[in-house]
This record gives C-alpha cells, sequence and structure tokens, in this order.
C-alpha cells in the first residue's frame, strides 16, 4: 500500500498483519467464508455472532474490508468531501460570501493524507484482530477447493458443511491499443497518489468516472472525461444525466461523448490520446489515465470446477435466488456473483446467506434476493439516487406508469441554499398511489432517497408519504410535495362537484 506512512501502516496491521500466524485448522467448520469484503465480512460477524456455538473461518488473500474499506467508498467519499469544500467556495459569492478563485489553495498531499487517517481510523471495524476477538478463525492466503467439503490456504486444510463464496470483483480496463504500454491508474491505485496530475483523462461515464472526474477537476486537475455513449451514467435517466453533465462543465471538466479512443501512446512528456468524435479524429496530451469502466468478478484460482460451482468470467458465479451455487452447500454473496456491486447489496445479501445456509435446512424458511430493494447513489455534486423501476426501463419493458417530478426551485429549502438543480422525481401505478420507483437528483439525494425506499419495501403509497410531517425547511419535503400532488390529481371535475354538493347540504 503506497506511499508507505504510518496511516497505511496502522491499515496493513490492521487488515492483513505481516506477522500474522494462521489458527490451527478446527476438525470440520460449519461455515467457511472465502473473502473478507463487506459480503464475507458480515457473513463471518453475523453467523458467530448467533451465539449457536457454530465453528466459523475466513479466509482472505489480500486486504481485509475488500474494496469498499481500501479502494471503494471509504477513500473515494474522503476524496469527494474534501472536493465539495472547494465547490462551496466556488459557489460562495452567490451567496454574499466574496471569496477570490486564487485565495482557493488545495494542498492535495494533505488531502490525500487526511484519506489515509480516516481510512486507517475505520480499518479497526474489518481487522483481523477484530474478528479473531469474535471468535472467526482467520486464515490470510489464496483459497483453492479441493473437493466436495474440504478447502486449502497455505499449508492449512480445512474441512466444511457450507461454504460461502464472497471475493468481490476487480477493476478491468478496456482494449485500447497502447493503454497498458502507457500506464494507467484505477481505483485500486489512484487512492496512492501524493501530487494532484496536472492533466488528467478518466474513460468511462459512469458513476466512479463521474464522481473522481469531478472530484479530481476541483481539486486541482484539468480533467477530461471520455465517454463512449450518448450521455453520462447511462443507467440513469437522460434528465439526470443532464443535471450531472452540466455540473460538470461548468467545473470545467471538459466532458467528451460519444468518443472512441483508438491509441494511447507515451511520449516524453506525457501520454497522447487519439480519438474519434463525431467523425472527426482529434490528439489530446495528459499526464495520467484514470480508467472506471467496469469491474469482473474475482472467480480465478478458487478451483470451482472441483466443487461443480458454475460460473464464468463475465457474470462471476451463477446463483439462485436463494443464493445458492450449483454446488447446494455452497453458497455466493457479493460482487462475485452480483449485478448490484454496492456494498449496501453486499450486505443485504449476507444477510440472506446467513438465513438460507443456516436456518432454512430446519425448516425455518428462505429468503430471496428477488424480494430485495436495492437503491443506488451516485456521489457527485449534486448527487444522483434511484430506487426501483426507472422511465428507460418501464418504456423498455412495456409497464405503464404515471410520473410527478417537482423540480428543486419548488422546493423551499433549496432556494434558500442555492442548490436548485436537480429534481424529485417519483413512478407510481397509473389510478394508483403505489410507488414503483423513483429518482432524486439532489445535493443530499443519497440522504432522501431512503424514504421512497422504505416505503416502498413496506408498500406504502403516495397517500402515506403525503400523511407524513416532514420538518419546515427541508430538501426533504420535496418528497411530501410530490406525495401531495398525487393527491391533488384525485380532485377530479366530477369529484370536486360532489365535494361542493356536500358542503351546500351540510
Amino acid at each position: 500500500m503506497s506511499p508507505a506512512d504510518s496511516h497505511n501502516q496502522l491499515l496493513i496491521d490492521r487488515v492483513h498483519p505481516q506477522d500474522w500466524i494462521n489458527p490451527e485448522p478446527a476438525d470440520c467448520y460449519d461455515l467457511v467464508v472465502i473473502g473478507a469484503g463487506t459480503a464475507g465480512l458480515v457473513v463471518a460477524a453475523g453467523a458467530t455472532g448467533l451465539g449457536l456455538g457454530l465453528k466459523v473461518a475466513l479466509i482472505e488473500k489480500q486486504l481485509m474490508g475488500g474494496d469498499c474499506l481500501n479502494f471503494g467508498c471509504v477513500p473515494s467519499k474522503a476524496l469527494i468531501r474534501s472536493s465539495r469544500v472547494i465547490g462551496e467556495l466556488q459557489r460562495a459569492n452567490t451567496l454574499g460570501i466574496q471569496v477570490a478563485p486564487e485565495a482557493i489553495a488545495v494542498d492535495f498531499a494533505a488531502v490525500m493524507e487526511r484519506l489515509r487517517k480516516v481510512r486507517a481510523g475505520m480499518s479497526v471495524h474489518d481487522s483481523a484482530q477484530r474478528f479473531q476477538a469474535l471468535g472467526v478463525d482467520v486464515f490470510l492466503g489464496q483459497a483453492c477447493f479441493c473437493d466436495r467439503n474440504t478447502i486449502q490456504v497455505g499449508e492449512a486444510t480445512l474441512k466444511f458443511r457450507k461454504a460461502v463464496i464472497a471475493t468481490g470483483a476487480r477493476a478491468t480496463y478496456p482494449n485500447i491499443g497502447g493503454l497498458e504500454a502507457s500506464g494507467f491508474l484505477t481505483n485500486e491505485t489512484v487512492f496512492s497518489l501524493s501530487n494532484c496530475p496536472r492533466r488528467l483523462a478518466v474513460i468511462g461515464g459512469g458513476p466512479i468516472g463521474c464522481e473522481l472526474a469531478q472530484a479530481s477537476q476541483r481539486l486541482g486537475s484539468q480533467v477530461t472525461l471520455f465517454q463512449r455513449r450518448s450521455q453520462l451514467l447511462p443507467k440513469e435517466d437522460f434528465e439526470a444525466a443532464e443535471v450531472i453533465q452540466n455540473q460538470l462543465r461548468a467545473d470545467g471538466v471538459q466532458v467528451c461523448l460519444s468518443a472512441e479512443i483508438t491509441r494511447i501512446e507515451r511520449t516524453a512528456s506525457g501520454k497522447l490520446i487519439t480519438f474519434r468524435q463525431e467523425g472527426r479524429e482529434s490528439v489530446l496530451e495528459v499526464d495520467e489515465i484514470l480508467v472506471g469502466t467496469g469491474r469482473s468478478p474475482n472467480v480465478q484460482d478458487l478451483n470451482l470446477e472441483a466443487v461443480g460451482v458454475d460460473y464464468d468470467s463475465v457474470h462471476g458465479v451463477k446463483v439462485n435466488d436463494y443464493l445458492q451455487t450449483t454446488n447446494p452447500k455452497i453458497y455466493a454473496a457479493g460482487d462475485v456473483c452480483s449485478p448490484w456491486k454496492f456494498t449496501h447489496a453486499a450486505d443485504a445479501a449476507a444477510r440472506i446467506v446467513i438465513k438460507n445456509a443456516l436456518f432454512s435446512p430446519f425448516g425455518l424458511g428462505k429468503s430471496k434476493v428477488s424480494d430485495l430493494i436495492i437503491p443506488r447513489v451516485t456521489f457527485t455534486d449534486p448527487e444522483v439516487a434511484h430506487v426501483g423501476l426507472s422511465e428507460t426501463a418501464a418504456r423498455h419493458q412495456g409497464i405503464a406508469i404515471a410520473t410527478i417530478t417537482i423540480p428543486l426551485d419548488q422546493v423551499d429549502r433549496t432556494v434558500l441554499d442555492g442548490e436548485t438543480a436537480g429534481f424529485i422525481r417519483i413512478h407510481h401505478q397509473p389510478n394508483s398511489d403505489k410507488i414503483l420507483g423513483a429518482t432524486i437528483v439532489a445535493p443530499h439525494a443519497g440522504e432522501m432517497i431512503s424514504e421512497v425506499t422504505t416505503a416502498i419495501a413496506n408498500h406504502l403509497g403516495l397517500n402515506a408519504l403525503s400523511g407524513v410531517i416532514h420538518p419546515y425547511p427541508t430538501q426533504a419535503e420535496g418528497i411530501k410535495k410530490a406525495a401531495d400532488a398525487y393527491r391533488r390529481i384525485l380532485l377530479t371535475p366530477t369529484t370536486k362537484q360532489l365535494l361542493q354538493l356536500l358542503q351546500k347540504l351540510s
């Protein structure tokens, strides 16, 4: 882990101690978990914490905490927090606070040191020592299935009754001529930087690309963002993506849509990127390239064939709705098998595995992945949060929806905050208050989406949300405005005439 400072040393001491001695294996484990990312940690801690005396082993070949702690959510959000301060300062003049652009000085090395310090501090929750104290046998090393009830890790052989594959996923990169030879960054290496790249190219306009492009631009890089498609954030509806696209450009990011990079070449002064856009070929020189184009499941070196677990290199381990693999004694959870590569989705999947692997054999029921209501958030500024059905998905599936949109300039708190770029959009069943999905584009959309997620998960409709008292003034009050708008739809001309008649009779 670079740089080798005290913060990273503390991190390593916790998540992959160099002096760690693997324990003597038990005669047989009730559960062996391969992978100590979010899914694996939740399964191991949950199974041990049941108080049933289960013998649980946890195997990790790299860093405990997985991507979330080491290369994902934790470091990226620490970086974004610093960049948001810059965004606030840049908009300060609109609030009557005079801040000269030349007065804003970014100490990039200090920003990155804070990131490492925060990450190291949080690592105690995922540490080998903590899980050992919980009663989990922690093994550091490469796991490999030997036969249907045996796993090899280093010199140790672990026998198991049930096993869980939670090995996560890794960053991938596109097949562009010269990219590998020129060198590039991914989310697994970008947080090791100590100096801010003066010119940075970001390849990929998904959540990772957009988040890090905006943060890097605000922290001092001149960023060019390349996206092969015609819009950023392709999983989001166009209007949501357009807000982010406009904000990135306002921040100074050069956004290149429908751009195909044809080759990359390293030179004495930087890296030359040749790309085609709208039929024209252009060349751009940068100092660093950051690739954020996707992730691939970690299925290699596990010898899954030996235990009859089907998988492929694109979708990962194949599981059924109960997260069982093609070997009924082996389950999988998290990025290695899920299309939802989010920490919170891995956490939810891990809880399903605990219930299904340990309790369903006793007739206590099974939990299904298909029952989960999983929100997602892109942590740009403003944020984009979504849950349930989108307008695009509804159109492709031929599902009729009705839509209510509340622009942020109709929400008093966002007007007061000067943060009116965005909207709250709720899709519901026609002629019904049943909520089918929602998209929120707002500074705190990630916090706000949970109210709608709770409503969908508990079968609460717009009428119920309309009856909830929201503190004034808050940005979440926009959700109530959307619900109130639905109730006004119910006041048809006929209904109004009937109510007027009743008033006269009263």
